[in-house]
């Protein structure tokens, strides 16, 4: 298998999400959040869906935690960035104070080195969350590299590990900069060059 595999959590995004994807020169496959990871051998990159579930109850998806040591780069949007926060050593999700939703002020860390997911994006710009949960610790070896008013950790990054998270939606058409971000990290991070086409 070849291109990104976009692991689906239930979001309503899921499809749309791989659809940017393609967009961007890259095959991708929707495939359930619980695929093993033998089953991903050859992926140049996971996207981690979200999804209308919360990584604090017990039977919530799960992705197959062989995945997170695969060395395959991955990123985490919405719930996938919480589940990747929860899955890793360190990290802890808690029920945010306030929930957000609608369109929100991302602001990135200033002076950002070695993090390619935000190459050429501004230090502020509009994106759209839908949340209750929180990243309240980051996962061991991981940065907060953006925030929102209400979100301390609106994206976060282990730039050596090639993992990403952010609690926004880039593949809707609401965020300023998204599909910029994903672009990134299919090109920057997943070193995938654009060479695919609907023909394909």
């Amino acid at each position: 298998m070849h291109g990104i595999a976009v692991l689906d959590a239930g979001g309503q995004y899921c499809h749309l999400l791989a659809r940017r994807v393609r967009e961007a020169g890259v095959q991708s496959h929707v495939l359930p959040i619980d695929t093993k990871a033998e089953l991903l051998s050859g992926i140049s990159g996971i996207i981690i869906s979200g999804g209308p579930r919360s990584v604090t109850e017990a039977d919530s998806p799960r992705v197959d935690p062989s995945i997170l040591a695969m060395g395959v780069p991955i990123l985490g949007i919405c719930y996938g960035h919480q589940l990747l926060a929860a899955s890793m050593p360190g990290g802890v999700v808690k029920p945010s104070y306030s929930r957000e939703y609608g369109l929100a002020t991302l602001r990135l860390k200033t002076g950002l080195k070695g993090v390619d997911l935000f190459a050429g994006i501004p230090e502020s710009s509009r994106v759209w969350v839908s949340h209750g949960d929180s990243v309240e610790k980051l996962p061991d070896g991981f940065e907060a590299i953006g925030a929102t008013g209400d979100c301390a950790v609106a994206a976060m990054g282990h730039a050596g590990k090639r993992m990403y998270g952010v609690q926004f939606h880039p593949e809707v058409t609401h965020t300023e900069y998204g599909q910029q971000v994903l672009s990134n990290f299919i090109r920057r991070v997943c070193r995938c060059a654009s060479v695919w086409k609907p023909s394909s």
